[in-house]
């Protein structure tokens, strides 16, 4: 014997949706509505700004950066690059 679950017909959603009539009233629903879509909006907002805020990943380093530096020279060493120094 196979379980059916979350089987909706459109009678339960029928029974469902009048169910919510009489727990929040005809006043209520349009108010309930526009909650829930505000607090959509916010969410998807708030989604966005951390996704906007995340910084970009960074790549990966080439074989350029594998490379060694050339050890300085002496002539390079006799040669400051400040000019206050001189």
């Amino acid at each position: 014997m196979a379980l059916q679950l979350a089987v909706l017909s459109e009678w339960h959603i029928i029974l469902a949706l009048v169910i919510v009539l009489l727990l929040f009233g005809g006043k209520k629903l349009p108010e309930l509505a526009r909650g829930i879509g505000d607090a959509m909006k916010e969410f998807k907002k708030g989604q966005r700004d951390v996704h906007d805020d995340t910084p970009p990943a960074r790549p990966e380093p080439g074989p350029e950066a594998s490379k060694p530096e050339a050890p300085a020279t002496s002539a390079d060493a006799s040669q400051p690059n400040d000019p206050k120094l001189n």
